[in-house]
């Protein structure tokens, strides 16, 4: 597993928001509703030179909107499924608009289902904290899924 370090100043996105308090596979559902509404956005997300999506989130956070990790060993929490928006952006009605804070990240791409605790694991042994949420990341230049797990406020 490659894990690199990656620095991200303070950055917005516009999505769906849900909370593991809705239930089983609720993350699929955000997406679903997220993606059959996207054209209500798509004129808010930022693009690269080339006119591509910057970026595709799953942002996470605690109930506090703190962007502290989940709780309860990462079972309790908030999920927003969208996309990175300029940071002036309004929300349209059925959407929600989270400023997450910046942050230097371990970054890994996902491999398997156990990314998310070989990376805990990998903190561990190295003395790292996490000291926010872990985010999901989809590249729309390689299409690849990552995770970011936040390190060090900036």
């Amino acid at each position: 597993m490659k894990i690199e370090k990656r620095i991200k100043p303070s950055f917005s996105i516009i999505g769906k928001e849900g909370s593991t308090l809705d239930g089983q596979g609720f993350i699929q559902k955000l997406w679903e509703d997220a993606n059959s509404h996207f054209n209500e956005v798509q004129s808010l997300a930022k693009k690269d030179e080339n006119g591509n999506l910057i970026g595709i989130w799953g942002a996470m956070s605690d109930f506090s909107y703190s962007f502290k990790p989940w709780e309860e060993n990462f079972s309790k929490g908030l999920y927003l499924a969208g996309i990175e928006c300029t940071d002036n952006a309004q929300a349209p009605e059925g959407w929600t608009k989270w400023t997450i804070p910046g942050y230097e990240y371990l970054c890994a791409e996902v491999e398997n289902e156990n990314t998310f605790s070989d990376v805990l694991d990998y903190m561990n042994t190295n003395n790292i904290t996490l000291v926010g949420a872990v985010h999901d990341f989809t590249c729309p230049s390689n299409g690849k899924n990552y995770m970011f797990f936040p390190i060090r406020t900036i």
